[in-house]
This record gives C-alpha cells, structure tokens and sequence, in this order.
C-alpha cells in the first residue's frame, strides 16, 4: 500500500527524472507521479525560500495524500534548474497529474497557494 507521505521530498536531478519527468527522454511534458505536486526550486542561501518553507511544510501535512511537495536545490542540481530556465528563486511549478505545469515566482502567501491548489492541481 502507498504511504501517504507528510513532508516535503527533496528531489536529486535523478530523482527528478525518476518520480516528475525525465527530460532527457521525452521532449514533450509527461509527468509521471502518482498524485499532482509542487515543485519548489529554491536556495538555501534565498531569503524568500526561508519565508516559503514553513506554508510548504504545511502544506504537506495539510494535503497529505491528496498531493506532494517536492524541493530541488537549484545550487546542487544546477543542470536540473537550467533545464527548467529558473532564473529566479524562489520558482514554484504546480504540477496538475494531467497538462501542463504553471510556474509561480516569488514568496507566496498560503492564501495564494492554496487558491492555486485548488485550481490547478484539486479541480478534478
């Protein structure tokens, strides 16, 4: 049985390719996980990441089950970064399990994303 997962998942570039999109095989986006998710590209030296990473843990808790959070330090997966043309952190990709991903920028308040939750990757 799958367990529900309660915390935020930090991914590898190979973990990425592996539970999100593998990039190198296929050009077209096709996400692969289980349930939609939140990408959060972030930093650990980026002010604005220390200010999102509290409402993401929450967020894990609060939507367990229902969706995974994912972190990819964008200093030790640079190529996985570049990939994505993150040029600003922090970047938030709401992954929806059909279509295509929307990028946020920024510190988000948990108002703004549990309104982008609920749109884009709970609307089913």
């Amino acid at each position: 049985m799958e367990t529900m997962v309660k915390d935020v998942v930090y991914l590898t570039t190979q973990e990425f390719k592996e539970k999100v999109f593998n990039y190198e095989v296929n050009k077209e986006w096709k996400y692969v996980g289980e349930l939609p998710a939140i990408i959060d590209f972030y930093a650990d030296w980026c002010g604005p990441c220390k200010m999102v990473a509290p409402i993401l843990q929450d967020i894990a808790k609060d939507y367990a089950g229902k969706l995974i959070v994912y972190k990819v330090d964008t200093e030790s997966e640079q190529e996985l970064a570049s990939v994505f043309g993150i040029s600003s952190i922090p970047t938030l990709l709401f992954v929806p399990k059909e279509g295509q991903p929307q990028a946020a920028m920024g510190a988000l308040p948990r108002q703004t994303f549990d309104q982008a939750i609920n749109e884009i990757l709970l609307k089913n």
